[in-house]
């Protein structure tokens, strides 16, 4: 088992269960990722390029984004909490996720790989 693996079943209810169903998804709806342990979390590459992150911090769990400022999809939904370029979904339940929105940030960060700034 990875270092990535490891730092999701380290963690506890319900953040276990968030970390492993966004796991799921992601690699469900984002092919060729690859799953790294990259500072202290796991960190999702695509192409060899940072693509997005799980942490579990406090009582939630960001799915960051990396290169975050081209998206489009759902920025109603997505918190900067203080950074510039990084933007994210946080979860604090299952329940809070909703399926449709979840794919479609993924779908629209995915898109974001072609363009030419991101690198």
């Amino acid at each position: 088992m990875n270092p990535a693996e490891e730092y999701i079943l380290r963690q506890p209810e319900p953040f276990r269960g968030i970390l492993l169903h966004l796991q799921t998804v992601i690699e469900q709806t984002v092919p060729g990722l690859d799953l790294k342990y990259k500072y202290k979390v796991p960190f999702y590459y695509l192409d060899g390029k940072p693509f997005c992150y799980l942490n579990q911090a406090r009582d939630y769990v960001d799915l960051g984004f990396w290169k975050a400022a081209h998206l489009t999809a759902h920025p109603e939904f997505m918190t900067t909490a203080g950074r510039k370029m990084m933007k994210s979904l946080r979860y604090s339940s299952l329940e809070e996720i909703n399926h449709d929105i979840l794919v479609e940030v993924l779908q629209d960060a995915f898109s974001v790989k072609d363009k030419k700034f991101y690198s």
